[in-house]
């Protein structure tokens, strides 16, 4: 399947719109896992199996991997969610963002080297950056819309139409990723779930394109709002993103090495207030 189609499948087969986001800092991990050369497979394995049938995907950001030199450890999970969860996809937050052959050359390692189902992008440098992740149509190119961090007002939401037309620079981004961008049928965008007035906007642009909502949880984002602004008609289209509350419920606990039954409480009752709002 592709990846929209596994979205599509775990929406309604998991009845869930919540992407748990994998960002292993091994400071926090329980003490049974301190000092193991697999510490960050063990502990983020243990995340994916404890809430793999509550989830609609998963999301790894790789610079805490690449920050351990465990990008291995990084292949092997990956590997190990699609053997052993199959039907859940994996995003790969990468951010990328280049031209050319470089572009070329991280569409392999995500899609090759990862096995990644998709990948996060940063559009600001057009679509010819973004066009050799598109040669892999069965995976997701997810671009960067809206970001959920302050700043990303600096240059999101410049000015850039005209007296007549005005737009806003993230609304021209959700405009060309829908009307232009998306000729294959693989994209969706990130709209942060700090700003749920936008989230609504670039739903009315997009019409059902997925969006990936990073922000609640640790960050803040109210749940309820963010749902009533990005779902579509069907209840779906939403990947909400939440990391450090749920993989770090054991910590808060200190439940020792049940860190990941912490983790799937968390999970579950996070989906469940998501679904309180569908």
């Amino acid at each position: 399947m592709t990846f929209i189609q596994s979205l599509n499948a775990a929406w309604t087969n998991n009845n869930s719109l919540l992407c748990v986001g994998i960002d292993p800092d091994p400071t926090k991990f329980p003490a049974h896992l301190k000092g193991r050369a697999d510490a960050i497979y063990e502990f983020c394995k243990g995340i994916a199996d404890a809430t793999a049938d509550l989830v609609c995907c998963f999301k790894p950001q790789i610079a805490y991997f690449a920050a351990q030199r465990a990008e291995d450890q990084l292949e092997a999970l990956i590997a190990h969610i699609h053997a052993t969860h199959p039907g859940i996809p994996v995003i790969l937050d990468a951010k990328r963002g280049d031209i050319g052959s470089t572009a070329e050359q991280y569409a392999v390692e995500i899609f090759e080297r990862y096995q990644a189902d998709a990948i996060t992008v940063n559009p600001y440098m057009g679509r010819d950056s973004v066009d050799p992740y598109l040669t892999y149509p069965d995976k997701g190119v997810i671009l960067l819309c809206r970001t959920s961090n302050p700043g990303g007002s600096d240059l999101q939401f410049l000015e850039v139409g005209t007296a007549q037309h005005p737009e806003k620079l993230y609304e021209r981004v959700a405009r060309l990723v829908a009307s232009e961008w998306n000729s294959t049928g693989q994209c969706a965008l990130v709209v942060g779930a700090t700003f749920p007035a936008e989230i609504a906007r670039v739903r009315e642009i997009v019409g059902d394109l997925p969006l990936l909502v990073p922000g609640i949880g640790a960050q803040g984002g109210d749940v309820e709002a963010t749902v009533q602004a990005g779902r579509t008609a069907r209840g779906t289209g939403l990947m909400i993103n939440s990391s450090r509350a749920i993989l770090y419920a054991g910590a808060r606990e200190n439940s020792g090495e049940d860190y990941a039954d912490a983790a799937r409480r968390v999970a579950q009752e996070t989906r469940d207030t998501i679904n309180r709002y569908r």
